[in-house]
């Protein structure tokens, strides 16, 4: 028999006009609330006294600032028998949730800068919700069920095809086939007290982009609508204070939004108010899946809890050639972000425009061709990792297209989001700070007979897939009867794609920093965690001590709390 408390708590944020977490669009500002956001918890007990801790927040990313404020006040709380290993931090990938909450440069640039009010409401909400449930613990059953959405449910489109079909492993679809390109299959973990359903985890990868660039409010989008609906329907049914969770899976090219033949008119019907009635459309058919599977047949979860987790530098990794393509030098580099990045997805989110992003192209490819022929051994080993991707960013050496951030030849009066760059570049504020994170956290959880992988960032179907397959090759001996994934955990650092999707040079593509790569790494450092989890905690040998470095304070200070632009 186990034991579980569940929770939710309001993250009051304020809206001041600061800009939200997604678009990475000067004008996307919160100056009023749609909907509330709320940070969801559930704690698990097993029969040996094992936790596994599980809090997903209507945000667009979870932070390393997050993860690290909210461990030292848990352990403040509950003390040294709390294990930070066994706590998963996710969201729901919302767009229109507070932004500023990082200590890196690079997402904080739009806000204008960290926003350390955001950051301690977002805390507050979490610790709140999870000390909740860990002090309200109940007997219950845990059972796994899934089912697929019928192909006729408008619920989910790859917005990727072209990079989709790349894949040797996949059926090639054409434009009408959009919605079958994703993983369509929605797994329900299922908490039962009393033979209720009193809690539940979905994990389905759809993108949290119903709502779109040009709103002002914050909107939990249509994954909290889900929950809000699913809640209500449990609450219907007698149970008090149920908490529904709609995680992410592999979102990373699957968006809410019709795509396919007259797509950008397709997205015209939906403008204005009418994207908050679309985003609760979509999350209402969410709902009422989970809700539909929760009463199916269902695999018992039986067996001890436990978790792993470390932290990789994936700016620095070599990945084993079984990932690779054979390829026995395949390694990953600092993080370069490619114009593709820039002009954006032309559904869910258009960028730059396109002409601005050929003419930047071009310049990426002469000064690759320009840097090579200089034979640099660093350039060479970036270009071997980035490989196709025309890059417009070095995030690593603090460059756009060669030059240096302060010093950008592109004038102010061109886009206040490259005045905001280079006012901060100017001011000291990022000479040492990194811009994107490279120490990234990996964590797989076992509840009894089922694991579950941990990933930060945005994984795309088939990425997800591998990572999936990876893991459960290894665990294939440790009575492991389902492997699943769960994205967005416990930091955030772009996109991953497969080697192939990469090629393509989509928007995924060209926000996978780490280069062509990336998914090899993930899936050699994977893999090797995996090994050791199938060890016996006492046998286990694997870095626990690794963490990111800490921001320079002064460079902090310098991009706190900044004025947002008026309304």
């Amino acid at each position: 028999m186990y034991q579980a408390g569940w929770s939710k708590q309001e993250i009051r944020v304020k809206a001041q006009g600061y800009a939200m977490m997604g678009y990475g669009m000067w004008h996307n500002r919160a100056w009023g609330q749609q909907t509330p956001l709320f940070a969801r918890a559930i704690w698990l007990v097993d029969e040996q006294g094992n936790e596994i801790a599980f809090c997903c927040l209507d945000l667009g990313y979870i932070t390393y600032a997050m993860r690290s404020t909210i461990i030292r006040q848990l352990q403040d709380t509950i003390g040294d028998s709390f294990n930070p290993e066994r706590l998963v931090l996710t969201c729901t990938h919302t767009h229109s949730g507070p932004g500023g909450c990082t200590h890196d440069a690079l997402y904080n640039v739009v806000t204008p800068g960290f926003v350390s009010d955001n950051l301690q409401q977002i805390v507050l909400a979490t610790v709140e919700a999870l000390l909740a449930a860990r002090t309200h613990l109940q007997a219950v059953e845990l059972s796994l069920a899934h089912a697929a959405f019928a192909e006729t449910t408008a619920v989910a489109w790859n917005r990727s095809l072209e990079a989709y079909n790349r894949n040797p492993e996949v059926s090639k679809l054409n434009h009408q086939q959009c919605h079958l390109a994703l993983n369509r299959e929605m797994p329900v973990l299922a908490i039962r007290h009393q033979g209720q359903v009193a809690a539940f985890v979905s994990l389905f990868g759809v993108h949290a982009t119903a709502v779109g660039n040009n709103q002002t409010k914050y909107c939990a989008d249509n994954k909290g609508y889900a929950a809000v609906a699913a809640e209500a329907a449990l609450t219907q049914q007698g149970v008090a204070a149920p908490v529904a969770i709609f995680a992410q899976a592999t979102a990373g090219d699957v968006s809410p939004h019709y795509h396919g033949v007259n797509q950008t008119a397709r997205r015209k019907q939906w403008q204005g108010e009418s994207e908050y009635i679309y985003a609760e459309q979509n999350g209402r058919l969410q709902a009422q899946h989970a809700l539909q599977i929760i009463e199916k047949a269902s695999l018992p979860i039986t067996g001890a809890f436990d978790a792993i987790l470390t932290y990789v530098d994936l700016s620095n990794q070599h990945a084993e050639p079984r990932f690779a393509n054979g390829e026995q030098q395949a390694f990953t580099s600092e993080p370069c972000h490619g114009v593709a990045f820039f002009t954006g997805t032309p559904v869910d989110g258009p960028g730059m425009p396109m002409a601005i992003g050929k003419v930047a192209k071009q310049l990426a490819r002469w000064l690759k061709k320009r840097r090579l022929a200089q034979d640099e051994p660093y350039y060479r080993r970036l270009y071997a990792a980035q490989g196709v991707k025309d890059i417009m960013l070095e995030a690593g050496r603090k460059q756009i297209l060669g030059q240096a951030i302060d010093k950008l030849m592109v004038p102010a009066i061109a886009d206040p989001l490259v005045a905001e760059l280079k006012r901060q570049a100017a001011k000291g504020a990022m000479k040492e700070s990194a811009m994107v994170p490279t120490v990234l956290p990996i964590q797989i959880i076992r509840l009894g007979n089922i694991a579950i992988v941990c990933c930060p960032g945005e994984f795309t179907t088939i990425a997800g897939q591998r990572v999936v397959q990876t893991v459960a090759q290894t665990l294939a001996t440790a009575n492991i009867e389902q492997v699943l994934i769960c994205t967005y955990c416990n930091d955030y650092m772009g996109y991953v794609t497969t080697y192939e999707e990469y090629q393509q040079q989509a928007y995924e593509g060209g926000h996978t920093i780490y280069g062509q790569w990336t998914l090899a790494a993930f899936q050699t450092c994977f893999a090797k965690l995996a090994e050791q989890f199938a060890l016996p905690a006492n046998q286990r040998q694997y870095d626990q001590q690794t963490q990111p470095l800490p921001v320079p304070a002064h460079e902090l200070a310098l991009r706190t709390n900044l004025t947002p632009p008026r309304r």
